[in-house]
């Protein structure tokens, strides 16, 4: 005799996850509008005053905008709710997304190091001041930008990812204000390409964290946040069950984690309340918010799940 049980965490006291994402509609759309618009400014003014520096921060900040507007259309198509073909909806698009960011940052830093690998053995007149005025403007947008997705960056790798890019570049603008002053007070041009060699260096930092983390989702791995040998060590100890087998945890999405496990009671089929209790606190005290229990008594026949080699 076997029992399957599916259960939704929907409670009061639940933890965030579908709602992080769709929640930062607002914060997507002004983010990509400031963030826009800057780009085109620093790009003009790189050209103009023959700043590598400003130029490779503009690359990024471009990296940024496409960034921002893969995750937005991701946690909209997350919120979409599940078709037949799609049973799950598409939440894992946005695990998806994460990927195509680190990916498209990895493409943008590649263009901007050989392009300052190049400026950095034939140096070229750069004007500081313009450099200054350009950086410190980028200061406050992206602060002001990454203060918009710092609420949930906790919740969803796409905002983290979001909190980190803006974050990255306020302090990357800062990098460049003190190198436009250095080079106003030393007239040292090669200081503006070891400045944007300097800009790629953080971002292929920050980009490698986003780009583990998201492969690591894309496998279907259990979550950095959550022990999954605590999981079975606390399912094995529930009243009644005797073994523990087919335990798997995955990410549903950034921002959902899913379980399944069969429990071998062989007293039993003790009740819905006993699944609903499991549902609640696999939620509260590990964060897994869609269990499914699969119940067997281990009177009949082996099942052929039983062994930890086969998934």
């Amino acid at each position: 005799m076997s029992a399957d049980h599916h259960h939704h965490g929907h409670h009061p006291h639940g933890h965030h996850h579908d709602h992080a994402p769709a929640g930062h509609g607002r914060a997507f759309a002004i983010g990509v509008a400031l963030n826009t618009g800057f780009v085109a400014v620093e790009a003009v003014f790189g050209i103009l005053s023959g700043s590598m520096a400003l130029l490779a921060d503009a690359g990024h900040n471009l990296s940024d905008v496409l960034s921002l507007l893969i995750a937005w259309g991701a946690s909209i198509m997350a919120a979409r709710p599940p078709s037949a073909r799609f049973t799950y909806g598409f939440k894992s698009s946005s695990i998806l997304a994460a990927m195509t960011n680190a990916g498209l940052l990895m493409v943008a830093l590649g263009a901007i190091f050989a392009e300052t690998l190049r400026r950095l053995f034939d140096p070229q007149p750069v004007e500081g001041t313009v450099m200054m005025a350009v950086a410190g403007v980028g200061i406050v947008i992206n602060t002001a930008t990454a203060l918009l997705f710092m609420r949930g960056r906790k919740h969803d790798l796409n905002i983290r990812g979001a909190f980190l890019h803006m974050a990255g570049d306020a302090a990357v603008s800062a990098g460049v204000v003190l190198a436009g002053l250095a080079i106003m007070l030393t007239g040292k041009w090669w200081i503006d390409p070891v400045t944007g060699l300097a800009i790629v260096a953080v971002i292929a930092w920050g980009t490698w964290g986003l780009l583990k983390d998201s492969l690591k989702m894309g496998l279907l791995a259990v979550p950095d946040g959550i022990d999954e040998a605590a999981v079975r060590t606390w399912l094995r100890a529930l009243p009644g069950v005797a073994a523990v087998h087919d335990l798997h945890i995955w990410p549903m999405s950034t921002t959902e984690t899913a379980l399944t496990a069969h429990l071998v009671m062989p007293g039993g089929h003790p009740g819905d309340a006993f699944l609903h209790r499991i549902a609640h606190d696999l939620d509260h005290r590990f964060g897994i918010h869609h269990p499914t229990i699969q119940l067997e008594t281990a009177s009949g026949a082996e099942c052929a799940l039983e062994s930890e080699t086969v998934v």
